[in-house]
């Protein structure tokens, strides 16, 4: 019987090195770093400024066909592949999210990759870090407990109770603070009664600003730009209104910094932010994107979920904001993903992802239970699509399991970049939604509800309506119904809804049933996770 080592017991049988060497890899001496503990360091955000004139690095962004509820191992990948182009002599960085705990103690586990193809310290990462997303949930409910007692004092400019907008957050999956009554008892002396609700800290607009910001003051600036609800003429109030965008902004002075790891193999990594790919954006920060950019020549960054979600936003949310051009694109694709979707599902995504103007290349990511002649044609399959083809192990072999797709990633870069949106700001939102979904999903076009025409309607009254779409969809699915696999045809995507986040910089729009507050599955991770008399952890993955 084959016996798997799991990604915590690899994680622990091998010694990271001093966060200071690996500092120093990039250039970095011990008075340019901020050191937490022996393996971990924050880069001050003033480094960007330091090295303004410094060229950029490649920028390679790693995504996937549409997933299994296991996930395809996107971050694997991400990892795996810095891994090799250090291995192929490239000076090289990773860039990825921070892991949220719901999931980690939910369904899937960890966000720190696997096998050998893992971040270190893979349990600190996991678990509270450096304690930025703690940062984000405090800063956000300081702005939600200002809110709740601006209502209570009566202070001005007045708030409609019915119109609040602005949720509590917490970084943990419970369904039972979907949706609650607040103000209950004391005849008013504990607030005005109301109905309010949690969504996981990972759907906060605030980690969205974070991970969209340049600095430290143009995220207290987008802070103030938080809508926290509207009047009783439904005129918006801001977070800005409410003067406390200063305070949310010192609670995420350590925050904004990013945080310096490294993988198993040595190569340096910044793991920073964690917006969710459905709700929000679903990339790591725009500050430790663009200053691994300065720091290393090739730079691997990947975008949560498929293609359709993740990258898609990648592209036109945080490519706009923050002037990014990527060289090359990978998507993972895997034998029990092609199981379920077929080759058309890939096939669409290598399309959807060409269509942004860069080369695209698909890393057939092996698992171990993946016999030489599935993964043989798979490969065949993948190759008849015209993008290169490799396959990878990057979970067994390290950096050594795709040195073939690093070598085929840089000839990829070396292309000139055609890179192009596939809209303009200056359409209307409803046409960017229907561009969208005709476009990328295949879908035969977009049914608004009343309420979404109204909403979209308002937004753009408001003067939002220049503002990039950030679609809130299934990712099980390139349609909005979780059931359609493959590459559907004969739909329409159904939007609900519509809000406009004004912080972060762009509008959601609700499509079939999205939960911005995940719940816990009948037998959750955390059920199998323990620390000893030492403190040494187990059973996380």
């Amino acid at each position: 019987m084959l016996t798997v080592r799991t990604d915590i017991d690899i994680a622990q049988s091998v010694e990271p090195r001093p966060i200071l060497e690996i500092a120093e890899r990039l250039g970095l001496s011990a008075d340019r770093i901020l050191p937490y503990g022996h393996h971990i360091a924050k880069i001050p955000v003033t480094l960007l400024d330091e090295l303004a004139d410094r060229p950029d690095g490649k920028l390679i962004l790693v995504s996937a066909m549409t997933p299994t509820s296991a996930g395809e191992g996107k971050t694997t990948n991400t990892i795996g592949l810095a891994q090799a182009l250090s291995k192929i002599g490239k000076e090289t960085m990773a860039a990825i999210r921070e892991p949220s705990l719901g999931p980690c103690m939910g369904v899937k586990g960890g966000a720190a990759g696997g096998g050998w193809s893992q971040v270190l310290p893979m349990e600190e990462i996991n678990l509270h870090f450096t304690g930025d997303i703690h940062a984000v949930s405090t800063s956000h409910n300081l702005l939600s407990a200002v809110l709740d007692n601006h209502l209570h004092q009566r202070s001005e400019p007045a708030i409609d109770p019915r119109n609040v907008v602005w949720k509590r957050v917490m970084d943990m999956n419970d369904r039972a603070l979907r949706s609650i009554l607040i103000g209950l008892e004391g005849n008013g002396l504990n607030g005005v009664l109301r109905e309010d609700g949690f969504e996981i800290t990972a759907a906060s607009e605030v980690m969205a600003i974070w991970g969209l910001s340049n600095s430290l003051s143009e995220l207290k600036e987008r802070i103030g730009r938080i809508i926290v609800g509207y009047d009783s003429l439904k005129k918006p109030v801001f977070a800005a209104q409410l003067g406390v965008q200063g305070a949310m902004a010192a609670l995420m002075k350590h925050a904004i910094h990013p945080n310096l790891v490294q993988t198993i193999e040595g190569t340096p990594v910044f793991v920073h932010g964690g917006p969710f790919a459905n709700i929000a954006h679903g990339c790591n920060t725009l500050i430790a994107t663009r200053l691994a950019r300065k720091l290393a020549d090739y730079v691997v960054t990947e975008a949560g979920f498929g293609a359709d979600l993740g990258a898609e936003k990648f592209m036109h949310i945080k490519c706009r904001a923050g002037r990014l051009t990527p060289s090359a694109a990978v998507l993972v694709v895997t034998r029990r993903a092609h199981e379920l979707h077929g080759i058309e599902n890939v096939q669409k995504h290598v399309e959807n992802l060409s269509g942004y103007g860069i080369p695209v290349l698909i890393s057939i990511n092996r698992f171990l239970d993946d016999n030489d002649e599935q993964v043989a044609r798979l490969q065949k399959e993948c190759a008849n699509l015209g993008a290169v083809a490799v396959v990878t192990d990057f979970r067994e072999k390290g950096g050594a399991g795709g040195t073939e797709l690093a070598e085929q990633v840089v000839r990829a870069c070396e292309q000139p970049s055609q890179f192009r949106f596939l809209y303009e700001l200056d359409l209307p939102l409803a046409a960017k939604v229907e561009l969208l979904a005709t476009r990328l999903y295949g879908a035969d076009g977009v049914d608004f509800s009343s309420l979404a025409e109204r909403q979209l309607k308002r937004i753009e009254e408001l003067g939002y309506g220049k503002l990039p779409v950030c679609v809130a969809k299934t990712p099980a699915s390139l349609s909005d119904n979780p059931t359609l696999s493959g590459r559907p045809r004969g739909f329409k995507i159904s939007v609900n809804g519509a809000r406009v986040s004004a912080g972060a910089g762009f509008v959601v729009i609700y499509t079939g049933s999205i939960m911005t507050m995940p719940g816990l599955p009948k037998k959750p991770s955390a059920l199998a996770i323990d620390v000893d008399e030492g403190g040494r952890i187990s059973g996380l993955f």
